[in-house]
């Protein structure tokens, strides 16, 4: 006889052997033990799962002429034709080929007739999902009242694609996808009796790579020993036959991404490519190896729901401590998304690349979470004294890099301020004795002033300054600096166009990020100030978050609506004036 497969050679004979079901054993033996049977059972779960072998067994079990607590003794001849699939008892049908009005039409007229040996006729009907609504409709009455020596068992992936006729009619059991130790004792059992030599670190993965399904790791272990047959089963081996990826491979790949390391990330998935592994399996691993992450961070008892080993374990919470959860829930989004596209790629290739640089560069994206991404990274560079690229440094004496302050005869840098006797740079603001320059990058220095003016001894704003301001707004933001002018810049002034006693100026944040300016009143101070000198009024500042914004409906300047069209749109536009839009 030829070599017969693992997942068919091991098939459970009895209930006993049945693993990761105990819920649904010790239920159908009470039934057998003590002759309440019913008629109509509906097994539903996913594959690999035991389904159709406990149908087999329950089918041995309630023709056996000597069963032994509830189990088939598979030593009579019921046992052993049924075992041989040569009984005229037990009746499988493949519903995904079977699934016409005809071939139902045939049961109910066989099961007219009583079983010429044992006690029950069993029908067991696989993929019963798949049986059109006709053949359905003609099941439901035999299945109602069927002849009390029949026995319908219906086997399913897929319940929800049930009708409820059916399902009312059934006993429903669920078979739990089967746990990773369950599975890897069961490997280990099996590898004795094979006398084959496995790491244990090796079937470990072989049993998680099944994902709930003792059938799918008996494959892939049948796989693994096929091609080093004779040798010793290592991890390294089962992941080259896999073709996946090692979870260090992972954890190197992680960190170069937390870095932003885009051209050695690259590198790293050239080397997977080059040794053959295969980019769905590890675009899913990858995802895997991140929501272990996400777990970790959200509990520091989760060892038992991870299910890795110590050294993994110790990694984990290593590289857990190097990332926030809102990090990791981005990198998860963009690798989930990818899952679901890369089986359909003709470039899979093409499309991991994208993911990596959607990583690396969170400027790629334009979501909330991106977006505070890249502003924790300018924090980070800013703290480290590194320059932003694309940021023109100082010239002169000592300069600093971006942020930074120019030294006693320097002109400070790209959002610098000026020294005792210095000038400031583009978007700078002099202090000292320095004149600010106030001018936008075009050249434009038709807003200049010399020191400073106190906002007090100035008269208050008028609607038309408030205008003004709103025109104003990016050259005022740019007369401030560090994290302040980042939030400032994508903040919408607004004022209340209906209500003329109402002369302040709302500062609306686009989100939470501002919340530490809200009440800040040496920033409110310092943003009045810079007003002041631009419009010589005096103008009232109150900072509001966007979804708190309390005030009536003002609207944007009309330069900050043409500059937003523009960019969506990239043509020229016409702002028609309107009653209801004030600037």
């Amino acid at each position: 006889m030829g070599y017969t497969a693992l997942y068919r050679k091991f098939r459970p004979s009895t209930f006993d052997e049945v693993k990761g079901q105990d819920h649904i054993v010790k239920t159908l033996k009470n039934q057998i033990r003590a002759d309440r049977l019913g008629h109509a059972y509906l097994f539903c779960g996913t594959r690999g799962t035991g389904k159709t072998s406990v149908a087999k067994i329950f089918a041995k079990a309630v023709n056996c002429e000597h069963p032994v607590d509830g189990n088939p003794c598979n030593a009579c001849a019921m046992c052993r034709a049924i075992a041989a699939g040569s009984s005229m008892n037990v009746i499988e049908i493949d519903a995904a080929s079977n699934n016409g009005v005809d071939n139902i039409r045939e049961i109910r007229e066989e099961v007219a007739y009583s079983p010429t040996a044992g006690r029950y006729k069993v029908y067991i009907i696989d993929e019963v999902h798949m049986l059109s609504t006709g053949a359905f409709n003609a099941l439901l009455k035999t299945l109602e009242e069927p002849p009390s020596y029949v026995i319908f068992i219906l086997a399913t992936t897929e319940a929800q694609k049930i009708p409820i006729t059916i399902l009312s009619r059934c006993q429903r059991y669920d078979f739990h996808r089967i746990g990773q130790e369950t599975i890897l004792a069961r490997l280990q059992e099996l590898m004795e009796t094979e006398q084959v030599e496995a790491e244990e670190k090796a079937l470990r993965y072989i049993a998680r790579k099944g994902d709930g399904s003792l059938r799918d790791s008996l494959s892939l272990l049948d796989q693994c020993i096929a091609f080093y047959l004779g040798e010793t089963l290592t991890y390294d081996r089962v992941l080259e036959v896999l073709g996946a990826v090692d979870t260090d491979v992972f954890s190197q790949l992680l960190r170069r991404i937390l870095r932003g390391e885009l051209t050695e990330s690259i590198r790293a998935l050239e080397q997977l490519i080059l040794q053959g592994r295969d980019l769905t399996q590890f675009v899913n691993d990858f995802t895997w190896y991140l929501r272990n992450l996400m777990l970790m961070k959200a509990s520091d008892d989760m060892e038992d729901i991870l299910d890795v080993s110590t050294e993994n374990l110790a990694q984990l919470r290593e590289e857990a401590a190097m990332v926030r959860s809102d990090t990791l829930m981005r990198y998860i989004r963009i690798f989930s998304e990818l899952s679901n596209s890369i089986r359909y790629a003709t470039n899979k290739r093409v499309q991991v690349e994208m993911a990596l640089i959607k990583l690396c560069t969170p400027q790629a994206e334009k979501d909330e979470i991106s977006l505070v991404e890249r502003i924790r990274r300018l924090e980070r560079m800013v703290e480290q004294g590194v320059a932003v690229p694309g940021a023109r440094p100082g010239q002169g004496g000592v300069t600093d890099g971006v942020y930074g302050a120019g030294g006693a005869n320097g002109m400070a840098g790209t959002y610098g301020t000026g020294g005792v006797s210095g000038t400031a740079g583009t978007y700078g603001a002099g202090n000292g004795h320095g004149q600010s320059n106030y001018a936008d990058v075009t050249g434009d220095a038709s807003f200049q002033d010399v020191g400073s003016i106190s906002p007090a001894a100035l008269p208050k704003a008028a609607p038309e300054d408030l205008k003004k301001v709103c025109e104003m707004w990016k050259t005022i933001v740019n007369g401030t600096s560090g994290m302040f002018r980042v939030v400032l810049s994508s903040a919408v002034p607004k004022y209340n166009s209906r209500d003329e006693n109402d002369k302040r100026l709302y500062v609306v944040f686009a989100d939470f990020l501002a919340e530490r300016y809200l009440n800040n009143a040496e920033r409110k101070a310092e943003l009045e100030q810079l007003i002041a000198e631009r419009v010589g009024k005096q103008v009232e500042v109150k900072f509001v978050i966007s979804q708190d914004e309390g005030l009536q409906r003002g609207t944007l300047s009309k330069i900050d609506i043409d500059e937003r069209v523009r960019e969506q749109v990239h043509m020229d536009i016409d702002i028609v004036e309107d009653d209801d839009l004030q600037n």
